[in-house]
């Protein structure tokens, strides 16, 4: 057998060796967590770029990695720029899969149990002025089907504070007009009945009147918002779609895919509303997820507390 045969061989055994274990990590969190399928594309290319990274510097069995190599990799993402969000979800499933190959009798050690703690590190999310939010839901103009289909998804998802996902994949019969109620199935595939306003119900009514029946001619699935060739919208197709309205209203600041949704909570709690409503609204397990959005408008609470104290 040549070297570079054997070179070969050694490679593919070890790159078997170090796929294995992460396999079945994410089969036990298939299995015994509620996560939602994003979640877990989303830990398998995590784990994927992490065993890579563990093959390059000569690991052959993840029993040998040690902090320094866990340490060596959080280092690199902070050096490929990575926005904080991603690195803190790749520490976390590194942090989860090697505790599971410490129960699991695969490790002799959790390499993490020397590893200082991350820092805690929430960024307040970017909502949109109300001035900028009308000037983007008024950017589709027009009778052209997907001109139609563009004002309803973005009024819909102002009005409700839906995510992108539960957006992408409500279904026509989630949908009650005549109430102005959207059922979607959130994280954890917990189900919630949102309401929505005049101004997303006019607009949905004209959509799946005039524009739907167009667009979706041929589909066999009940989705309401559809692609231009019918087909299922991606979470991708909607931030391209939104982004691409708020640079022709002129939105200076940059426009993400939660936008709206980040943009709809504030905006009910500067206007007077009760957090633990909007924690029901958004589908926040958690109001400590929701008070984040307290700390965006610090003249409403101040003017709370003036109103409300006995002693302003």
């Amino acid at each position: 057998m040549s070297a570079a045969r054997a070179g070969a061989g050694v490679e593919a055994a070890r790159g078997s060796a170090l796929e294995g274990p992460p396999e079945a990590f994410l089969d036990q969190l298939r299995t015994g967590r509620r996560l939602s399928p994003h979640t877990l594309d989303a830990y398998a290319r995590d784990l994927r770029d992490y065993a890579r990274f563990a093959r390059e510097n000569g690991l052959t069995d993840w029993r040998e990695a040690s902090p320094t190599l866990v340490d060596g990799y959080l280092v690199s993402l902070l050096k490929r720029d990575l926005a904080g969000a991603t690195v803190a979800r790749r520490r976390s499933a590194l942090r989860g899969f090697h505790a599971f190959l410490a129960r699991a009798g695969g490790a002799a050690e959790d390499p993490f149990a020397r590893l200082p703690a991350a820092r805690s590190e929430r960024r307040l999310p970017h909502a949109l002025a109300v001035e900028d939010m009308e000037r983007l839901l008024a950017q589709p103009q027009g009778d052209r089907p997907l001109a139609l289909r563009d004002r309803a998804m973005l009024e819909l998802a102002y009005a409700s504070g839906l995510r992108v996902s539960e957006v992408c994949g409500v279904e026509r019969r989630g949908l009650d007009l005549e109430a102005r109620t959207v059922a979607v199935y959130g994280k954890g595939r917990r189900e919630r009945v949102v309401p929505f306003g005049r101004a997303a119900a006019r607009a949905l009514s004209e959509y799946l009147m005039r524009a739907r029946p167009i667009l979706a001619a041929r589909a066999r699935h009940d989705l309401v918002f559809v692609n231009a060739r019918g087909g299922h919208l991606s979470r991708m197709g909607f931030w391209k779609i939104l982004r691409a309205h708020a640079r022709a209203a002129g939105i200076a600041s940059r426009v993400h895919p939660h936008a709206l949704r980040h943009s709809f909570a504030t905006h009910l709690l500067a206007g007077g509303a009760d957090l633990r409503v909007v924690q029901e609204l958004l589908g926040h397990a958690s109001v400590t997820t929701t008070a984040i959005y307290t700390h965006l408008d610090r003249a409403y609470l101040r003017e709370v507390h003036r109103t409300f104290h006995p002693r302003p």
